[in-house]
């Protein structure tokens, strides 16, 4: 690891939500603690929201946009106007960098909040903007490469319209729309081609896919993400149940789940909440599958019922970048099954630290819970062991942070 650092260095952390919401945030808040105990003094930025962790810099965050409120048609189209382009974040960020003479800007997610026009102005202030990649939203309006009808790359090369077609966001036309005109512009103005330094990506896949959707080669550079395990243990005995944790989203594969846990005959738990629970639960009634909703759970109450389980599955039927959850239950010492898709399989290793199946196929994830549920406790302890060695070795703080600084000496700090 680096040593210690000789001079205080200031960096200006950017996203739209600055409380642990997801895995995105979880990265960047856990790259600023690391950054803070190396000596960088970090200044967040991002839209004001009743979630965000307190800040000394609040008071420099920009209006929240949220639409789920009831804006009125005015409103509404303000809002709207501003989450393709924020002239406010631009400003902001602007005298933000000013007043607290900043080396440099690192952003994660920033879409439709305060939006890529913070990239031209850290360009116009002579200091260096990277941003860490978490989705495919650079290119794809959906930021998922996912269609109604499945995976999905129409839009490659600016083809935006068929985002708008295909109605890709939530079903609706008008969000559709919204999000092709914000991919189309930030494309025309060269937001993140010209204004962006260095773009961080935790996965080989996503770092592929994207240059070949346009982002400039040789300012990309791929950075796993950082797992501490030093604080999880593996629980004293291997549990019987499959265990999902997520967001209830359509895209992450559940009724597939649900599905194949009933063919397996198996039981399994579900952590976490989204717009599919009622739809799943009734999936659950009528298939009389052996599953369990608990809602969502955070830190120890997590990891012990993720180590009291005999795997986890992510049956995700999306591009997925770099999945903490999995190096997360490695950590606990139990095996993963996932899709066959994106990002994933960089992070298992089939049939030594789990056990991959091709998305959206139900007997292909029933056919890996039965081989898991029949195999000896040892060989499912064994093989969260490897996981959890795979995690130590690959993907510690130490080495993320040596790599992050390594890029940021690319760009003379």
């Amino acid at each position: 690891m680096s040593g210690p650092a000789t001079t205080t260095r200031t960096q200006i952390s950017v996203t739209s939500y600055y409380y642990r919401r997801g895995g995105a945030e979880a990265v960047m808040l856990d790259q600023n603690t690391m950054l803070e105990e190396h000596g960088w003094s970090i200044v967040p930025f991002a839209m004001q929201y009743p979630l965000n962790d307190e800040s000394d810099w609040s008071d420099r965050f920009v209006e929240e946009i949220d639409f789920a409120s009831s804006y009125g048609t005015l409103e509404r189209v303000r809002k709207v106007a501003k989450s393709v382009y924020s002239f406010e974040a631009r400003s902001a960020i602007g005298r933000l960098i000013d007043d607290t003479k900043a080396d440099i800007v690192h952003a994660h997610n920033v879409y439709h909040h305060l939006t890529p026009s913070i990239f031209g102005a850290v360009q116009a202030k002579g200091i260096p903007a990277v941003m860490t990649v978490h989705d495919l939203k650079i290119g794809c309006p959906s930021k998922l490469m996912l269609a109604p009808d499945g995976v999905c790359d129409r839009c490659k090369g600016g083809k935006t319209w068929h985002a708008v077609q295909q109605r890709c966001l939530k079903g609706s036309l008008a969000l559709s729309t919204v999000a092709a005109v914000e991919t189309s512009l930030h494309r025309a103005l060269g937001s993140y081609r010209n204004n962006v330094d260095r773009f961080i990506v935790p996965s080989r896949f996503h770092l592929d896919t994207l240059t070949e959707w346009g982002m400039p080669r040789e300012k990309a550079r791929h950075l796993p993400n950082a797992v501490d395990v030093s604080h999880l243990s593996p629980a004293d005995h291997v549990g019987e149940r499959f265990v999902f944790v997520g967001r209830l989203a359509e895209e992450k594969g559940l009724t597939t789940f649900v599905r194949a846990v009933a063919e397996a005959g198996v039981g399994a738990t579900i952590v976490g909440t989204g717009p599919e629970k009622a739809q799943l639960q009734r999936l659950v009634d009528q298939l009389d599958a052996d599953v369990e909703f608990v809602g969502y759970r955070t830190g120890e109450d997590l990891f012990d019922l993720v180590a009291a389980s005999r795997a986890l599955v992510l049956p995700s039927e999306c591009y997925e970048n770099a999945p903490v959850v999995i190096l997360e239950a490695y950590g606990v010492g139990i095996p993963v099954i996932g899709s066959n898709l994106g990002g994933i399989p960089e992070l298992i290793a089939d049939g030594e630290t789990g056990l991959l199946a091709e998305a959206g196929d139900v007997e292909g994830f029933a056919n890996a819970m039965t081989d898991l549920a029949g195999r000896p406790d040892r060989e499912i302890a064994e093989m969260g062991a490897v996981g959890r060695r795979f995690v130590e070795t690959n993907f510690t703080r130490e080495k993320y942070l040596d790599g992050l600084l390594a890029i940021y000496g690319e760009l003379g700090l």
